[in-house]
């Protein structure tokens, strides 16, 4: 399981007793970085990166790997360039998980009927199993993630999210 080493200093008890004036400070008190939205964010990303680690273990695969698998499930033929940009990746990071998903047998790199300088990708049959496998995964963690919330929460917290990332 990957550690929270911030959650470690915000919840680690001070050395010594309080000095004799402090009042005595509920333990789950944080202070004013209790207002802080990306504090938030990144605790709240934190929890869900631990799940999809729980829940992905068995399939040995990445949140970036199944996007990719995912991505060129729906787009057969889709050239590397463009799945970067689509995943908002670099051309180095794309590159190498392609590559580990090429060495795993779960997709393939072909010239393109479009544009001889391009590679296109594909599918192999394994990678379209593990996909059907990553897919229930996913379906058990969109269903964690979402129990907190109502439909209309959820479509607004898509909404809210998408403005910091587009």
């Amino acid at each position: 399981m990957i550690k929270d080493k911030f959650a470690d200093a915000v919840t680690t008890k001070p050395l010594g007793p309080p000095p004799p004036h402090a009042e005595a400070a509920d333990e789950a008190d944080i202070g004013a970085i209790k207002d802080i939205l990306g504090f938030h964010i990144r605790l709240a990303h934190g929890a869900c990166l631990r799940h999809f680690t729980e829940t992905f273990t068995d399939l040995d695969l990445t949140q970036k790997q199944v996007s990719v698998l995912w991505l060129v499930d729906d787009h057969p033929g889709i050239a590397q360039t463009d799945l970067a940009q689509r995943l908002r990746m670099d051309r180095a990071t794309t590159m190498a998980i392609i590559n580990r998903l090429q060495a795993k047998h779960f997709l393939r790199r072909d010239r393109s009927d479009k544009d001889g300088r391009k590679q296109a990708l594909f599918l192999d049959p394994a990678g379209k199993a593990m996909l059907a496998r990553a897919k229930t995964a996913i379906g058990e963690h969109e269903a964690w993630v979402k129990s907190r919330f109502n439909d209309k929460e959820v479509r607004l917290l898509i909404e809210l999210l998408s403005r910091i990332h587009e």
